[in-house]
């Protein structure tokens, strides 16, 4: 961490040309922008004066500030240690977004209205959708990496195709083939099972090759070891190699579930009363668009910070594991 940090402030502080091309590079953009009349143009009026007649001297001298700041900030936070910079640079990206958000003039009381029935009905139900089809695609996953492990060819083609199509296909027409599809078979299925149906197939197609790969990461002589104790393959699968096989296979699976969390969104076309359904629906009759939609996508992002961490703190409980 120390030599990280020592990299960093040598890179950001030590370097002068470094932090001129970093100037030039943003005066030449921000001077290449027409930046009259914007929210940046009105903050800078007490300098330039009305942005719509500043002209050339207006654009000038906002993209000038622009470079002295970033660069100022640049050469302050090259100084810090590596954890101190990280949050500088995401409490500073948070209040542009906040800015940025500013800009679009929400109704406030309108979110503070609608965000509890968001959460409790629409976020319960886009967890409850991505949770259960995580389950049945970790299954399908299973045995999917290990049908296309064996020797038996009918087991691989089967899978094969199966990988093939789902990934092949986009997610939003595997949920129409289910949920419209599956009818003219005499196979009826209410909206929410069709979503998890669809959302368990294509992330099991991803998955099946995640769970191969940390399968085929294990040493073979643990299989070797594993038969001449007399184990059979369930037993060394459970008790041998996935076990093992986790470290590899967790990061993957975290970012597999973290797209999943956003892919279910896509079942709204089906009516499921989820997260991106509800803000558009409750966002519509009152022309509160911008309002829920962004609600909407702060409530994703919380979500997938959650999960991230989690994923983090599992990831250093088996490097610690493997240490030991």
């Amino acid at each position: 961490m120390l030599y990280q940090d020592t990299v960093e402030s040598e890179i950001l502080v030590h370097k002068p040309w470094f932090i001129a091309s970093i100037f030039a590079v943003v005066l030449a953009v921000f001077l290449a922008c027409n930046l009259t009349g914007t929210a940046m143009g009105e903050f800078m009026r007490p300098v330039i004066g009305d942005p719509l007649t500043s002209g050339l001297y207006g654009r000038f001298a906002i993209a000038f500030v622009i470079a002295v700041v970033l660069c100022l900030n640049l050469v302050m936070i090259g100084f810090a240690p590596l954890k101190v910079q990280i949050g500088i640079v995401w409490f500073e990206l948070l209040i542009l977004f906040l800015a940025f958000v500013e800009t679009f003039n929400l109704s406030l009381p309108f979110i503070w209205k609608n965000l509890p029935f968001l959460i409790t009905q629409g976020l319960a139900t886009t967890i409850y959708v991505s949770a259960i089809s995580l389950v049945f695609a970790s299954i399908i996953a299973i045995l999917g990496a290990v049908a296309k492990l064996s020797s038996n060819g009918f087991a691989y083609a089967i899978t094969s195709f199966y990988t093939s199509f789902f990934r092949g296909l986009p997610l939003l027409m595997q949920i129409y083939l289910i949920y419209l599809g599956l009818p003219q078979l005499g196979i009826v299925i209410n909206a929410v099972p069709s979503g998890i149906l669809a959302l368990s197939l294509c992330t099991g197609a991803y998955m099946t090759e995640i769970f191969r790969a940390g399968i085929l990461s294990i040493d073979r002589g643990q299989w070797e070891a594993s038969r001449s104790m007399g184990f059979g393959f369930g037993l060394t699968m459970r008790k041998i190699i996935l076990p093992q096989a986790l470290p590899v296979i967790i990061p993957p699976m975290g970012n597999s579930f973290i797209a999943m969390l956003k892919d279910s969104s896509l079942v709204s076309v089906l009516g499921v009363w989820e997260l991106t359904f509800l803000a558009r629906t409750i966002g519509q009759p009152t022309f509160h668009h911008m309002e829920m939609l962004i609600t909407a996508a702060i409530i994703y992002w919380i979500v997938s910070i959650c999960l991230e961490l989690i994923q983090s703190r599992i990831e250093r409980h088996y490097a610690r594991s493997k240490v030991r």
